[in-house]
């Protein structure tokens, strides 16, 4: 017992601890959780408080954008309203502009219908008036055949023929004043322009002859000339292909040649080897060739020159060459270097007085006889041959035409090529600038009068002023006024066709009627 006892004093002392430790934690627990309590109440409060703040404001918000929102809608609805209103005034004005119309389309169709009512009266009455009228004109036909005793396809035959030759005379009147009017003008004009040309123009007309005279030193050389058995003298001719012509002239040698340049290279040649004193074969010929490369690049600068004179540009080297071949060839005498220089002039003048392009014009009448340097060998019209050169070495297209048809072998493209065989053939035409031989002369005046006696009512023809013009005399009872006009202009394009002529001819009908009675 003794021992149970202290050990239930433990127990119960621990158990009174327990208990005393337990009613203090609870009541440190209780407190602790009544602060809890005031605490949450208070954040409750708080976020009670908070919450009805926010919601304050979002109200507020939410009432501004409601109130903006229906301000703009206000707004919109206002401006709706505006444009509403003006399509309402728009389609009333539409309205009453269709009622308008449509009273003026009634109005209108009602004086449409009374316009067709009167034209289909109208158109009664005139056909009725219409048949009236056949039935009489058959009457008329048939009293008409009877009186005049002819059919009526006899009678419209007739009237044919009357009315045909009263509109033939009216016709040929009207040409024939037409024609007179811009012959006066054209006239005045084509000879103010050439006249002003031609005085602006001056050339020497250079004819050039088949030989060539050489001084020589003394007779003494003549003889060297020929050398020993004549080798020199064959020599010469071999390498120059030039006759050599050693008469009894005093102190000169004659040499001839068709050709203009061969001439002068064996003119020069000759003259070197006289100057030089050394004249055998050997020598001739070192000497001929020398002076030929010598003359041809003379021919290149003497292009050169005529082009630079005539203020021309960007010419290619072989028809430069062309150019200055001319300077040794002739046209009927005529030298062709300054026949072409000549006519380049008179073209250009006349260019810029016409208002036309005058470089052009210049150098259209400088090469328009290119084609007479070429080759020999080469067949065709020079006109042609130019004219294809031309266009080889990409000349201008007006140029090039004008070349091939100064001689009409072509047709022309541009006013230039006129003036080109204008001024061709007025360089041609001026006195002493080209000759030609008595027989081709005749030939010419012959075949001139010959062209005016093909005409019906010609009974003479004179070829007169060196055949420059014809004058030809028709029949009076034959040939009326208007015939006469029409067999002159009809003879020209005949010449013109048929006939090569330098200048040109001018062609005069005359209808001449005399009446002789004699007084007895």
């Amino acid at each position: 017992m003794d021992n149970l006892l202290p050990v239930i004093l433990s127990v119960l002392g621990l158990a009174a601890g327990f208990a005393v430790s337990y009613f203090v934690s609870s009541r440190i627990a209780s407190s602790k959780i009544a602060e809890a309590e005031q605490r949450s109440q208070v954040i409750k409060k708080d976020a009670e408080k908070e919450a009805e703040a926010l919601k304050k404001e979002r109200l507020l918000e939410v009432k501004e954008e409601w109130h903006r929102k229906k301000q703009e809608h206000e707004q919109q609805s206002q401006v709706r309203k505006k444009k509403l209103e003006a399509l309402e005034k728009q389609i009333k004005s539409r309205e009453e502009n269709i009622e308008r119309k449509l009273e003026i389309i009634t109005t209108k169709e009602k004086q449409v219908q009374s316009l067709e009512k009167n034209l289909k009266g109208k158109q009664e009455t005139t056909d009725k008036k219409l048949q009236e009228a056949e039935q009489l004109l058959a009457e008329q036909n048939h009293r008409l055949e009877r009186i005049s005793g002819m059919s009526k396809e006899d009678a419209k035959k007739f009237l044919l023929e009357n009315m045909i030759n009263e509109a033939r005379n009216e016709a040929a009147t009207q040409v024939k004043e037409i024609r007179d009017d811009a012959k006066i003008q054209a006239k005045k004009e084509a000879q103010r322009i050439i006249v002003q040309a031609i005085q602006r123009t001056a050339s020497d007309h250079s004819v050039e002859n088949s030989v060539s005279v050489v001084n020589l030193a003394s007779e003494d050389m003549k003889g060297r000339i020929i050398g020993r058995e004549g080798r020199n003298i064959r020599a010469f001719e071999a390498a120059t292909g030039i006759d050599v012509i050693i008469d009894d002239t005093p102190e000169a040698v004659i040499i001839s040649g068709f050709d203009p340049f061969r001439r002068e290279v064996a003119k020069v040649a000759l003259e070197r080897l006289m100057g030089d004193g050394r004249i055998h074969p050997a020598r001739i010929e070192e000497v001929v060739e020398k002076t030929q490369k010598e003359l041809e690049e003379e021919v290149y600068r003497t292009g050169e020159n005529t082009v630079l004179e005539l203020g021309l540009h960007n010419v290619h080297p072989e028809i430069l060459r062309l150019i200055g071949k001319m300077k040794y060839r002739s046209s009927y005498g005529q030298n062709l270097l300054h026949h072409s220089i000549e006519v380049s002039y008179l073209t250009g003048i006349m260019a810029v007085e016409l208002g036309l392009d005058a470089v052009q014009a210049k150098r259209a009448g400088l090469l328009h006889d290119m084609g007479k340097c070429l080759d020999r060998n080469i067949e065709g019209p020079h006109a042609l041959l130019g004219y294809e050169i031309a266009k080889k070495y990409k000349e201008h297209p007006i140029v090039a035409n004008a070349i091939g048809a100064h001689h009409d072998e072509i047709e022309m493209e541009s006013p230039i090529a006129a003036l080109v065989q204008a001024a061709d053939g007025i360089s041609g035409a001026r006195p002493g600038a080209r000759r030609e031989s008595l027989e081709n002369y005749i030939k010419r005046l012959e075949k001139l009068e010959s062209l005016a006696n093909s005409f019906d009512g010609v009974t003479k023809t004179f070829a007169i002023q060196a055949g420059r013009e014809i004058r030809v005399i028709v029949e009076p009872e034959r040939v009326d006024d208007l015939l006469a006009d029409s067999i002159a202009h009809d003879l020209a394009a005949k010449i013109e066709n048929e006939m090569e002529y330098p200048g040109q001819i001018r062609v005069t009908v005359v209808r001449e009627r005399r009446s002789v009675s004699f007084a007895k």
